[in-house]
């Protein structure tokens, strides 16, 4: 054992199928098919429970508690029944399993997939008021013929669904739910809108494919004889922050180390991603120190890097600095056992495929790409990672943060959004792109209670971070989780704890750009952590190739897409525009596709995710 067991790691893959009104026991056959599907998320274990009108499957990627705990989990109570397949960690478990303890309520298993299950039974769907963690799962109520479906309140886990001819289908994936019968890979006019407009983002609860939504984060979904509904039950509380400077550091200092130790709690070896950037070497050094306090093996770090880069990198305003210098400090620092990660190139490229099907979706390109091969080498070391993600949208680490706004009219990592639709053919550079994506900007801004007295200033950096945690930080923690559970690697994000995110999100403008720096008080708050180089550095976003190798594989590939006449692409795209795209290595697209790192060779391999997903997932374009 790395660390002390205090609850239980259930990491995997869920999926079921519930109709109420017809008897579907005889088809396990396609919840196989389905469970297969889920095999790289839980490559350790598999299961499968039948009702009359339900199937609940899970795959397992066993983390705490190798040998028990296996799912789905069965629980009787008199006469009543219930299963549960679950994906998660509950951070409480001690202090739920007490309470019901208390209650009368005993426990086969010493995990927190137990005392989860009981705390619906007693408590029903109020068991979320009771529980705090990371999660996603689904439980039959054989007795009540009831079907619950929960997520975590900031969406780290995912969780999928389909309602389609009576059936209620649910997964942790969509093409999990693509192997049932009832669902079609058709993507009419609103989801093709979505796509090239949010992209790589996507709403809360969309999910593009036309037969397929997705469970927002903080809400559950009941279904039942009355049919479906969906409740929100943890938002976002709008207050004063009264605590001062000194008080706040300290705050901030001492949760985020709570969280990061107990997020170390693991049966199989633990690393972490070292970027050399303020975010990872917060985190590497807490774990490198709690390991050692603990007597366990020296930590593994690890960071990624591309072949050649050092020839190549420029500096410019959103990568002003390489990473390798200041991995190298942090290393030396702790000690850590690391691994510099070196990327080829033309594998980068030709990953972009395994990307594509990990995420279901066409993503964030080589960065993508990048994350799922270097992810793949960490698994041959580890099977648990920690990683620096949403630190930024947490304590405002973007330059979008440092701006001056009059009001916010559209999401700030979208600047190329009236330049996209020069992508789309003349038939479809109507679609309604730029307003689509203003008014679902305003509308996610109107559901933010107002503070009586807040300055202009502290209004507009709340704003920042309410859509920089719905959206922002959703779509990273997406392409974090389907790159690693693709690869079988449970990848954790400490930064995107609950009461981490609620503390840090009223702070005042000055206190959070403490300095007029992004991620000041953060960097004040950890200052003699790590060393005073790694926090005063400047951000530095999440690493990519510059080498003109990568671009000019990128493009050949998309050439031969393009000049092929069969591809599905041709649907979509202005083949004009595509083809100077190309001849221009890019640069003929002004500005990046999405935030801060999709320019012009990404905007190229973007789109060859895009043809690739379609014709591998047999798109159909209902227009």
């Amino acid at each position: 054992m790395y660390l002390e067991q205090n609850g239980g790691y259930i990491m995997c893959g869920i999926v079921g199928w519930s109709n109420l009104k017809n008897n579907i026991r005889d088809y396990s056959n396609i919840m196989d098919k389905m469970i297969n599907t889920l095999k790289l998320r839980g490559p350790d274990s598999a299961g499968l429970k039948v009702y009359d009108h339900a199937l609940i499957g899970h795959r397992r990627l066993a983390i705490v508690d190798p040998t028990g705990g296996l799912q789905p989990m069965t629980k009787k109570v008199g006469n009543r029944e219930y299963t549960i397949c679950y994906n998660g960690e509950l951070y409480n478990t001690e202090e739920v399993r007490a309470d019901l303890l208390d209650k009368g309520y005993t426990f086969d298993y010493y995990g927190d997939t137990e005392v989860l299950l009981t705390s619906y039974i007693e408590y029903g769907k109020n068991c979320v008021d009771h529980i705090n963690g990371i999660f996603a799962f689904g439980i039959w109520d054989e007795y009540n013929q009831e079907l619950f479906l929960c997520r975590d309140p900031l969406g780290i886990k995912p969780l999928f669904y389909s309602y389609k001819d009576g059936n209620l289908i649910f997964a942790s994936e969509m093409k999990t739910l693509l192997r049932h019968p009832s669902v079609d890979s058709v993507v009419d006019k609103d989801g093709l809108l979505e796509l090239m407009s949010l992209g790589p983002a996507r709403s809360l609860g969309g999910g593009i494919f036309r037969d397929i939504k997705e469970v927002p984060p903080a809400f559950y979904l009941t279904f039942n004889e009355k049919g479906i509904t969906l409740n929100e039950y943890w938002k976002l509380e709008v207050r004063e922050h009264e605590d001062d400077l000194d008080k706040t550091k300290s705050y901030v200092r001492d949760l985020l180390v709570d969280i990061i130790e107990n997020q170390l709690v693991s049966d199989v070896p633990v690393c972490t991603f070292l970027s050399g950037g303020l975010d990872s070497s917060i985190i590497s050094k807490v774990a490198f120190y709690k390991l050692k306090e603990n007597n366990m093996e020296t930590l593994n770090t690890f960071s990624i890097d591309y072949k050649d880069n050092d020839r190549y990198f420029k500096k410019d305003i959103f990568q002003p600095n390489s990473d390798s210098d200041y991995v190298g400090i942090m290393v030396d620092f702790l000690g850590s056992n690391h691994h510099n990660v070196v990327l080829d190139n033309v594998e980068l490229a030709h990953a972009l495929d395994d990307a594509t099907i990990a995420a279901d979706l066409p993503g964030m390109a080589d960065i993508d790409s990048s994350l799922y091969l270097f992810a793949k080498e960490v698994r041959k070391h580890a099977t648990v990672a920690l990683s620096g993600e949403c630190a930024d949208e947490v304590f405002g680490g973007y330059t979008w943060f440092t701006r001056e706004y009059n009001s916010i009219e559209i999401f700030p990592w979208a600047d190329s959004i009236e330049y996209r639709k020069n992508i789309l053919r003349n038939d479809l550079k109507s679609l309604p792109i730029e307003d689509y994506t203003k008014g679902l900007c305003r509308d996610s801004i109107n559901k933010i209670p107002k503070l009586s007295g807040e300055s202009h200033d502290d209004r507009i950096m709340r704003e920042l971070s309410y859509l920089n945690i719905k959206y922002q930080m959703i779509t990273l923690i997406n392409r974090k989780d389907r790159m690693t559970m693709s690869n079988s690697l449970e990848g954790r994000v400490p930064f995107a704890d609950k009461r981490l995110v609620q503390y840090a999100f009223n702070l005042p403008k000055d206190i959070k750009l403490l300095h007029g720096r992004e991620k000041g008080l953060l960097r004040e708050a950890v200052r003699g952590l790590v060393p005073d180089s790694i926090i005063d550095r400047k951000k530095s976003p999440y690493p990519k190739t510059h080498n003109p190798k990568y671009t000019k594989e990128v493009s050949s590939m998309l050439r031969l897409i393009i000049e092929d006449k069969t591809s599905p692409i041709h649907q979509i795209v202005d083949y004009d525009f595509v083809s100077r795209l190309i001849d221009t290595g890019g640069a003929s697209f002004e500005r990046p596709w999405y935030g801060q790192l999709m320019t012009g060779p990404q905007v190229i391999a973007y789109l060859i995710q895009l043809n690739n997903w379609m014709k591998f997932y047999d798109v159909k374009l209902d227009m």
